[in-house]
């Protein structure tokens, strides 16, 4: 697939100017799960398709990952393509359902190591999910530059755990048995999920993806040392490969990570190539300054939960937090994704406040400056 470059000019380059630590007349934002389970207008669409439906057809991506950019006119510095973490799984050979009520299910999950040859040898990421790239094509073009667009992908220990444990869990007690006791197939499939990752963020860049999100949800479930034998070594991989495949394309696209709990290991996820780490809501935002050495820019971390706060308690929760954060090398954002019982409304009343907050905050040292 060749790369894609008639884009429209882009209007809104705030949150990359944020990523490189340049100067920014105020603090770009965006949530995750922005677009999707919270909003009338997705939830009319859901009405007449299923969530893998909406997943592979482009033009019903694009439709619903315009809906918040739509809504929010102004207020949000980015959108982020309608998919899923498990189409990777899919691809690679392994039936995903989207059960309403319950969550992602895996009919037929891995069990057992035999069950390790029920996988494809290989995977031809480019066919297996070509639906994504179109979408991501197809967005970049009708978001006509109003802001960068987000690919992503779910990192290889989320991945694995959600394979084995055949859905969500509150324990992730057969992903985490498999690694104490595979260690050597919990290597082998991971290192099988990563090949297919690095593949799918090529793909997307190409296609027009203007950052990258590598989402470590249950990166917080595993000890320290666990994360640092089991999920470290590939996140390392996935952004020294990409990276390195970008530079022979002359491609330059933002790696984000975001390690949900990872607390321990700040220090080490915010020195493997990646340009930003998002943070979740229990991190607080001056000790992730230390943990972090400024070598990154920071990402997040409103609890998702403030939205159901009345409006003047979210606008007082968010003044302290982009005070904490301070105005350089910082992404505003959850501290994990929107709910279905979200009011779009709440989530206005957050971004206003980043906007009226974050500006005030940028005139404030333009005069200190020029004193």
């Amino acid at each position: 697939m060749k790369t894609k470059r008639d884009f429209p000019s882009l209007k809104n380059d705030l949150i990359l100017r944020a990523v490189k630590g340049e100067e920014v007349e105020r603090i770009p934002v965006w949530v995750m799960r922005q677009a999707g389970r919270y909003l009338p207008e997705y939830l009319e669409v859901r009405k007449q398709n299923d969530f893998f439906k909406i997943c592979r057809t482009p033009e019903l991506a694009c439709k619903v990952t315009l809906q918040p950019i739509d809504r929010f006119a102004g207020l949000l510095d980015a959108s982020i393509i309608f998919c899923d973490i498990l189409v990777i799984p899919q691809a690679m050979g392994l039936e995903v359902q989207m059960v309403e009520g319950k969550g992602p299910h895996f009919p037929h999950p891995i069990r057992v190591v035999e069950d390790l040859k029920r996988l494809k040898d290989t995977v031809d990421v480019d066919k297996e999910l070509s639906y994504v790239y179109e979408a991501i094509t197809l967005t970049r073009i009708k978001l006509d530059g109003r802001c960068p667009l987000f690919g992503f992908v779910g990192a290889p220990w989320t991945l694995f755990a959600y394979m084995i444990e055949g859905g969500g869990s509150k324990t992730l007690s057969k992903a985490k048995t498999w690694l104490y006791t595979y260690p050597k197939e919990s290597h082998r499939l991971l290192q099988k999920t990563t090949d297919v990752i690095v593949d799918f963020i090529l793909g997307q860049i190409r296609a027009g993806a203007q950052m990258i999100q590598v989402f470590d949800s249950w990166g917080g479930e595993l000890t320290p040392k666990m994360f640092r034998t089991f999920s470290v070594p590939y996140l390392t991989q996935i952004a020294s490969r990409v990276k390195a495949a970008m530079v022979e394309e002359g491609l330059q696209v933002p790696l984000f990570i975001f390690a949900k709990g990872a607390h321990a290991s700040l220090d080490i996820l915010s020195s493997i190539g990646y340009d930003v780490v998002s943070l979740d809501c229990t991190i607080d935002p001056k000790q992730a300054r230390i943990d972090t050495k400024w070598r990154v820019t920071l990402q997040g971390n409103a609890d998702p939960n403030l939205l159901y706060a009345p409006a003047d308690v979210i606008k007082k929760e968010v003044r302290e937090m982009l005070n904490a954060f301070g105005a350089n090398n910082y992404i505003a954002n959850l501290g994990h994704g929107m709910m279905p019982g979200h009011s779009p409304d709440a989530l206005k009343v957050f971004l206003e406040a980043i906007r009226d907050h974050s500006s005030s905050m940028g005139n404030k040292r333009k005069f200190e400056e020029s004193k």
